[in-house]
């Protein structure tokens, strides 16, 4: 795999993706492929070539959307707040934590290319957003607020974020989940708050909108 520099993932972000806003979002743009078939079907051996893991900081997922929304219809939830966006893809969801009046938001992924698109998408925003590659799963940073958007499609993934999620609203830090409902959706652990009818790209759901809902992880 090629070393990818922050120059060159930027530049690869730009020539594969257009500034535009997502539907259910419309305040927010970000740099979102066109055709999601394009970029999400090259092969393996292309993708690892190139230094790229799957392109989840491309598109506006369901759940991101419908977590957006949410934060930006009922600031109070985030005002004068330190927030984390975990597995936080474009920043879509850190960019409305900071628009609802988050007095900081740290956003975590640890695909290296989110640093990029997280970067390019906050200045096309006029937002500042810290970043990080760290895995934070299972650490305490002493965040009001816990956001995470359609991160329950794996069922590892599920088992290590269900104790930590748990622990952090034990401890009345707020956790909120929007899932457009996934297949390891932990629902009785959660409180529904909100739900939404998402417009999404057939190219990488199975439906042109996906019924959305946010949780608060109980």
């Amino acid at each position: 795999m090629r070393l990818i520099t922050p120059e060159r993932a930027e530049d690869f972000i730009r020539a594969n993706t257009a500034l535009s806003a997502p539907p259910h979002v419309p305040e927010i743009a970000l740099h979102l492929a066109d055709e999601a078939h394009d970029l999400w079907q090259r092969t393996e051996e292309e993708l690892e070539e190139i230094g790229l893991p799957p392109p989840f900081w491309a598109f506006a997922w369901a759940g991101g959307q419908g977590l957006a929304r949410y934060v930006l219809d009922n600031p109070g939830i985030m005002a004068g707040k330190s927030v984390l966006d975990f597995a936080t893809g474009s920043g879509l969801v850190a960019i409305a934590a900071l628009k609802a009046g988050a007095a900081r938001v740290l956003a975590a992924d640890i695909d290296p290319f989110c640093r990029a698109a997280v970067a390019l998408n906050a200045r096309a925003n006029g937002v500042s957003i810290s970043f990080t590659t760290d895995d934070l799963t299972g650490t305490d940073g002493d965040w009001d607020v816990i956001l995470a958007g359609d991160v329950f499609y794996d069922r590892v993934m599920t088992e290590s974020l269900c104790p930590w999620f748990a622990s952090l609203a034990a401890a009345s830090t707020a956790v909120l989940v929007g899932d457009p409902g996934r297949s390891y959706l932990p629902r009785d652990r959660l409180s529904e708050l909100a739900r939404y009818e998402v417009p999404v790209t057939r190219a990488l759901e199975d439906a042109e909108v996906k019924r959305t809902t946010v949780w608060r992880f109980d």
